[in-house]
């Protein structure tokens, strides 16, 4: 996982919130992966970020996208499939591509603080049967919810390194 500093907007929870951290998640069809990221971001970092995902060729929601995380208890509300030209031109702290193809048509976006690139496997290319579909986009759930955890913990140590400064 290749990263570059990040530099968040907001204190820590016990200090005042300047504005939220805005994140952007990147991949190919913006079905699966980066909407998966963008429901465990927002529902787990809550109100100090703003999320939000696209895809360099969107191919709208995957029903198993929904399906697991409605499992999970993660709010699918306001989750669409959308294009990456939505966003060009406006200012994000944190822009993460969680497909190879992604990263290399959009290695570098413009208005991004920095940038990091989560390497996850497209469920929605799995073949096989409804259960061993269904067990790759529940496998990948819970890969982009290990990457979420570490990067809220990074961004709280860093975010109180700031506030302590």
């Amino acid at each position: 996982m290749e990263t570059t500093p990040v530099l968040p907007r907001t204190r820590t929870m016990s200090g005042p919130m300047l504005q939220p951290t805005r994140v952007l998640f990147v991949c190919t069809g913006n079905s699966a992966r980066s909407l998966l990221a963008e429901a465990v971001l927002r529902e787990r970092g809550g109100p100090p970020f703003e999320v939000h995902s696209a895809g360099t060729a969107p191919k709208g929601v995957h029903p198993l996208t929904t399906q697991v995380l409605e499992a999970a208890g993660i709010p699918t509300a306001g989750l669409t499939s959308t294009g990456l030209d939505l966003y060009l031109g406006q200012a994000f702290d944190q822009v993460i591509t969680v497909c190879d193809d992604a990263r290399q048509v959009c290695p570098i976006f413009p208005g991004a603080a920095a940038a990091r690139h989560w390497s996850i496997v497209d469920p929605a290319a799995t073949a096989g049967t409804d259960d061993q579909r269904l067990d790759a986009f529940r496998d990948t759930l819970a890969i982009i919810e290990g990457h979420v955890a570490d990067y809220l913990a990074e961004t709280a140590v860093v975010g109180a390194a700031r506030a302590s400064t």
